[in-house]
């Protein structure tokens, strides 16, 4: 039995009277890739914050790495090993692909103090880390603005990893894709599973989690209604699942009266 890189037990998060997540309960093993799915309005922003730093849990416990981790900022989070991409993938449009990879992390040279940033070696290590991660991109000096949104996304997931990340989650990572381009985010997701990093993928899209996921937790109106692992669980007992179960058949009921 290995240790969950990251656990929640009986998390509750509450805004005033508002309750956001009830009762959650997860394990995020190392060198899987563990789907959080839900519709809008599930909880499912609300649980990357706490993952990530930015909220802390009203009650329950967070373990990371079976130890109980009280973050106050995402900062403490990623000193952890927890690294967040989220859509807005925090990369400037108009910098080089090689600046955005080392943005806020520049490599120094001479006299650290100085803040003379080592240009050469940047663009060496970025070339290298996205090769390593099946990325070969034609230059390291575009604007990062040039690539497509799946490329985009390749680049973040390969930064997470080169520093650190013992634990990468992903906001919604293909919710804006087309086919091809989701395609590319999701082999690179595998990328960086099979580096033995623990993968947490937060998607409405069960196709997408299907494809990639190891186990699938349903989150519903803040609770967790829900836990499949592969291999127990097919495409359509998951789409069922979460679109509602009885409500799904009720409702392809109601429709194919009306179109009648």
């Amino acid at each position: 039995m290995t240790t969950p890189a990251l656990e929640l037990v009986n998390v509750t998060k509450s805004f005033g009277n508002v309750t956001a997540l009830n009762n959650v309960s997860l394990k995020v093993e190392p060198g899987t890739v563990t789907c959080v799915l839900g519709d809008n309005g599930a909880g499912k922003s609300t649980l990357i914050k706490v993952l990530a730093g930015v909220h802390k849990p009203s009650s329950g416990e967070f373990l990371v790495e079976g130890e109980h981790a009280d973050f106050s900022s995402p900062r403490d989070a990623l000193h952890r090993g927890i690294a967040t991409v989220f859509q807005d993938l925090a990369t400037v449009a108009l910098m080089s692909i090689w600046r955005n990879f080392f943005l806020g992390n520049e490599p120094k040279k001479w006299w650290k103090p100085l803040g003379i940033m080592d240009t050469k070696l940047a663009k060496e290590i970025t070339k290298r880390e996205l090769l390593a991660m099946g990325i070969d991109l034609r230059d390291s000096n575009q604007a990062i603005g040039t690539l497509s949104g799946g490329e985009r996304q390749a680049v973040a997931i390969a930064r997470a990893v080169h520093f650190g990340a013992k634990v990468l989650i992903l906001d919604e990572p293909t919710s804006a894709l087309g086919v091809r381009q989701s395609g590319i985010v999701l082999k690179y997701v595998l990328a960086a599973r099979d580096r033995g990093v623990a993968v947490v993928f937060i998607t409405h899209n069960p196709h997408h989690a299907f494809l990639v996921g190891d186990r699938f937790y349903l989150l519903n109106r803040g609770r967790m209604i829900a836990d499949f692992q592969r291999g127990k669980v097919e495409l359509d007992e998951l789409i069922k699942a979460m679109a509602g179960g009885a409500e799904l058949e009720q409702l392809t009921h109601e429709i194919q009266v009306i179109r009648k």
